[in-house]
């Protein structure tokens, strides 16, 4: 979709969109690359450690029987269907399948547990879900609340009743099947994302989608696809990350992934996966590499050739941390599951800048605007808004119109996150609106003191919250999980403070500090500082 170009400047100033009026994502991702030459597609890594290889006519084929499945088990256009699944073979499957029947996917994360999986299921509607033993055994408890869930489709040599067997079921299916012809504008996949109060919003995303994030994933990834191309990222296939910016992201482009189901991340693992499969695009989350770090991993045989992030701001440290490990520069991405990869990084274009998100993509008009919708001076901070429409937008939040009118302002999509753009067109992230600690007077953004944290050599990792005060409205506190061979001491908790107050600013140090083993998160790798600040 991007011509290459030697500076930002030429690209950002030079792209078109050019989305066609009828698209389909698995004619785009899978079957125009299905040309019967076996081009690979996946490589599935088990948990010793060997790779089992599928191509796109492969892909093609299991994908048409399983959408015959569906539609003789009643589904019909814009019904929906749950995939309940780690990285695997049968997750892409299933989601093509769907893609091509003109029905609605909902990926959800395999980690789920019952409440998460009935509302989710609920507020859908949906009528069929695949999923595993392991995922069977969560849903069996809840099925029976669950009236429009008519088809369960189960992976595995189990057998229970009001089940199907998910591979018997397809194989016994026609290969035939007409794709339906779906506008770019027609519904293809319901991704719920979790905000900071209130049940969760289904982000209803049309074909388009994939088309809206390919601007960004080719230039972050220096200008994907490149010969000998091969992407992995540990996030799970299930959220918008490892679904759009990395499996369907390089499928478009006939990119080959690599699958993997780690029972957790085990940074040597990972690195040592790296070499043994050649990988040379990954998209890992800030909280890998920080991991990667802690545990001081052995990058020989590793030859990336980009590396995509997003989800936190990595940090000068971090940042040179990857540069003398890996040999190039981390490329930071910042979007949302209702608008993604609105903002990103190449350093061949621009210098990077730390704790910067980089530039506005390529066919996005990002601005910093007020909760009316009115542009900001530059260096001033306010809301991180999106000029509509763009096709990498949702269509609307699932049964919610009320939160999908919030959700505007004027001609932008309010992100909801607070930001500041220098006078070079450098975004520079904030907080959440609801992260903004007030104290003494100020109002505080606990990004910036998260990466003064990290410069110090004790921290592997630190989350900054603001906690009542009766006097100064909030006080900071920092949760820091410590590097291996220190100590969570008293004195150790005054000099990382003091640290903080010569390296950022008296009034922004961590009043009170707390060394934790670990920090809650999102299964995508961010920090809840919501449950940090029930904790107090």
């Amino acid at each position: 979709m991007l011509t290459e170009a030697s500076n930002y400047d030429d690209l950002y100033r030079n792209f078109r969109w050019e989305i066609p009026a009828r698209f389909n994502i698995a004619t785009a991702c899978c079957d125009r690359h299905a040309d019967g030459s076996g081009r690979l597609a996946l490589i599935y890594v088990d948990e010793d450690g060997g790779g089992a290889r599928t191509s796109f006519d492969d892909i093609s084929e299991m994908s048409r029987r399983f959408a015959n499945v569906l539609k003789a088990d009643g589904l019909a256009r814009g019904d929906r269907v749950a995939v309940f699944l780690s990285q695997s073979l049968e997750l892409p499957i299933v989601h093509m399948a769907a893609f091509r029947a003109a029905l609605v996917s909902i990926p959800l994360f395999a980690l789920f547990g019952e409440d998460a999986l009935e509302f989710r299921l609920s507020n859908s509607g949906a009528r069929a879900i695949v999923t595993d033993e392991t995922g069977w055994e969560k849903l069996a408890k809840i099925r029976d609340r669950l009236p429009d869930l008519r088809n369960v489709y189960l992976i595995g040599d189990g057998t229970h009743a009001g089940t199907r067997s998910f591979w018997p079921s397809l194989r016994s299916a026609s290969a035939e099947f007409a794709t339906v012809d779906t506008a770019a504008d027609d519904p293809a996949m319901i991704i719920y994302t979790s905000g900071t109060t209130g049940n969760p919003k289904g982000a209803l995303h049309g074909h388009r989608v994939v088309l809206g994030h390919l601007p960004n994933v080719e230039m972050c990834h220096d200008f994907l696809p490149k010969p000998g191309d091969l992407m992995w990222t540990p996030a799970d296939w299930a959220w918008i990350g490892g679904l759009i910016n990395a499996l369907l992201g390089g499928w478009y482009h006939g990119v080959p992934i690599v699958g993997h189901r780690a029972r957790k991340f085990e940074a040597q693992a990972a690195m040592q996966m790296m070499a043994d499969h050649g990988i040379r695009n990954v998209f890992l989350p800030p909280t890998a590499l920080k991991l990667m770090r802690q545990a001081g991993v052995s990058h020989a045989g590793v030859r990336l050739r980009s590396i995509f992030t997003g989800g936190e701001s990595l940090g000068g440290e971090l940042l040179d941390w990857v540069r003398a490990t890996f040999g190039i520069d981390a490329h930071e991405v910042y979007g949302q599951t209702e608008c993604n990869l609105v903002v990103g990084s190449n350093a061949k274009l621009f210098p990077i800048r730390p704790g910067s998100m980089g530039k506005a993509t390529p066919g996005f008009d990002v601005r910093i605007v007020d909760a009316e919708g009115n542009e900001l001076p530059r260096g001033k901070r306010g809301i991180i808004g999106v000029r509509q429409p763009n096709p990498c937008t949702m269509i609307e939040y699932w049964k919610n119109p009320e939160a999908t009118a919030k959700k505007y302002a004027g001609e932008f999509l309010l992100t909801g996150d607070l930001g500041v753009q220098d006078d070079d067109g450098y975004f520079w992230y904030v907080s959440r609106e609801d992260d903004v600690i007030t104290t003494a007077g100020y109002r505080v953004g606990p990004s910036e003191i998260e990466h003064t944290l990290m410069k110090h050599p004790a921290v592997a990792m630190s989350a900054v919250v603001g906690i009542p005060d009766p006097i100064r409205t909030e006080a900071i506190k920092a949760w820091i999980v410590l590097r291996p061979g220190f100590a969570p001491t008293d004195a150790l908790a005054r000099e990382i403070q003091d640290f903080v107050k010569v390296q950022l600013a008296a009034h922004e140090y961590p009043r009170f500090v707390q060394f934790v083993e670990t920090l809650p998160m999102t299964a995508t790798g961010k920090v809840l500082r919501r449950e940090l600040r029930a904790l107090g």
